[in-house]
């Protein structure tokens, strides 16, 4: 079973106006019977006087009780209505001379009884008043002996009200669809003012908006940090519309000599405040920057940072181009070196020789590392079942860097674990991570290991890559995943740096852990979702 629709209360503009409309409304007309009985000594009809008392009275109550009213039920309001339409209709009928300018107040009064209902009664009222008249005027015709030709003043005041009650159902009923949009405007406006202050609040840099009149409009928390100042003395100007040049006058006669540089909004003005270094970007709201302004603020150090960031990838991009055209002459020089090997018999020169091809070999593997480096976001990534392909690398390796399986344990899952990830990458983190630990481990029994495990959501795998070596050196530690740190002579100190960067390709994380009884190194990676 449906609930009844709850009425919705008249609006207590409405209902005072209409309380100050019958006020008036009754203590005029009392006025205009009292002041000629007062003046020339008339006789006043006893009837219509004490109707005209108790209606100024009823107004009186009315009036002073509007906001209980403004409360109370819905049918209350329509007898109220029916009230002031009675008695209008009374004063008409004992006041049958004035009959044409009294029944313009049930037109009046039926307009403010549409605003208080919302318009859904106008025409109830409308055929009230109508049956009113056309009673009152019958009356007059049958028993006072008024011409007939009455009928027309009654009809036309019955066809205003009427006209009156639909042109007021009309009016509210805009007047209600443009009131429901623009509280709906209203709500967007508000929940979208909530979101760009939710937004801002969150963003890394700080933001200021001043409007034309350079008064504080809006902040976020990163631009009091920033800038120095409490968020209790912004939070007051946002308030008392303080101008901001009183509040931070450095700032506004940067403001002022802004279109002076013709910068465009994406270059950054340095500024210094509280001995420390920011970025100000200006953005006009409108096409004009008088018109208000939004004013971002960031650290100076972090432009630094991503310039240098901009350079080093940049760098990085050189570096391998470089590294690609040694390729060429390298190769060359490997291969008359191998040419000199097998042509010459003396101890000296193949010595020499050697020292020769070693050098060219690890040159050799330092343009590798560098150009795996550079291919580092070139990602195929692939499903793939992790515990067989564990298997398949596990023997590889020990078959090329030909070590013994007792010395090198491999542990998997016993239920498939799907990953996805690119194949040539893991091979390679792996490959450096198990070369690693096999050089630094003791080399006996069980003296490496690769388990794979899973975490206790299920969520991510890990593969673990632990030695029994003597841990990794302290001071080395903050240091391991740098490029070219190595404690080997022969080694690029470019393979942790590579591995780490290649599983971040990926979204995984490499980490380690070490002690004076080995060391682990843990891949992990997020399980595929069935």
């Amino acid at each position: 079973m449906s609930k009844p629709t709850p009425q919705k209360m008249p609006d207590t503009q409405h209902v005072k106006l209409y309380s100050l409309f019958r006020l008036c409304a009754s203590g005029t007309l009392l006025g205009s019977q009292l002041w000629p009985y007062w003046k020339q000594h008339s006789a006043l009809s006893p009837a219509i006087f004490w109707i005209l008392v108790v209606y100024f009275i009823y107004a009186i109550v009315m009036s002073v009780r509007t906001k209980r009213l403004q409360l109370s039920h819905g049918n209350f309001l329509k007898a109220q209505t029916i009230i002031d339409i009675t008695f209008i209709i009374m004063v008409m009928h004992f006041l049958h001379g004035n009959q044409s300018g009294i029944g313009l107040l049930l037109v009046i009064n039926i307009v403010f009884a549409s605003l208080i209902s919302d318009g859904r009664f106008a025409m109830f009222y409308a055929a009230i008043a109508t049956i009113g008249i056309l009673l009152d005027n019958t009356y007059q015709i049958l028993v006072r002996n008024i011409p007939g030709n009455d009928y027309g003043t009654a009809v036309l005041l019955s066809l205003s009200c009427f006209a009156t009650a639909w042109l007021a159902q009309s009016l509210t009923v805009r007047m209600q669809s443009s009131e429901k949009l623009a509280t709906q405007r209203g709500q967007d406006i508000e929940h979208l003012a909530k979101t760009n202050a939710l937004i801002t609040q969150e963003m890394p840099n700080g933001v200021l908006v001043i409007d034309q009149n350079q008064q504080l409009k809006h902040y976020n928390l990163q631009a009091c940090k920033l800038l120095g100042l409490n968020e209790a003395q912004l939070q007051e100007a946002l308030e008392v519309n303080t101008p901001i040049e009183v509040l931070i006058p450095a700032l506004m006669q940067l403001l002022h000599t802004y279109p002076e540089r013709k910068l465009s909004p994406q270059d950054a003005i340095r500024f210094s405040m509280n001995n420390r270094d920011l970025g100000i970007r200006f953005h006009a709201i409108s096409e004009d920057i008088e018109n208000g302004v939004v004013i971002f603020i960031e650290d100076w150090s972090q432009i630094q940072t991503q310039a240098h960031q901009v350079k080093l990838a940049a760098l990085g991009r050189l570096t391998a181009n470089i590294a690609h055209e040694i390729r060429n002459p390298l190769s060359a020089i490997s291969h008359a070196t191998q040419l000199l090997q097998e042509d010459s018999q003396q101890t000296g020169t193949l010595r020499m020789l050697q020292i020769i091809s070693d050098n060219v070999q690890r040159l050799d593997q330092i343009i590798k590392d560098v150009l795996e480096l550079n291919r580092r976001d070139r990602t195929n990534q692939e499903l793939f079942n992790v515990n067989s392909f564990v298997q398949e690398f596990y023997q590889q390796f020990c078959a090329v860097e030909k070590i013994d399986t007792s010395r090198f344990i491999l542990q998997v899952l016993d239920e498939e674990c799907v990953i996805v990830f690119d194949r040539r990458h893991i091979n390679q983190i792996l490959w450096n991570l198990c070369k690693n630990g096999w050089r630094h481990c003791q080399q006996n029994a069980h003296s490496l290991k690769l388990n794979i495990i899973t975490d206790k959501s299920g969520q991510f795998a890990h593969l673990l890559v632990i030695d029994d070596g003597r841990g990794i050196d302290a001071k080395i530690q903050p240091h391991l995943f740098e490029p070219f740190m190595t404690t080997e002579k022969t080694g690029t100190g470019l393979g942790l740096f590579i591995a780490r960067e290649l599983a971040e390709a990926n979204g995984a994380k490499l980490s380690y852990t070490s002690s004076a009884k080995g060391t682990q190194f843990s891949l992990t990676i997020k399980k595929a979702i069935a």
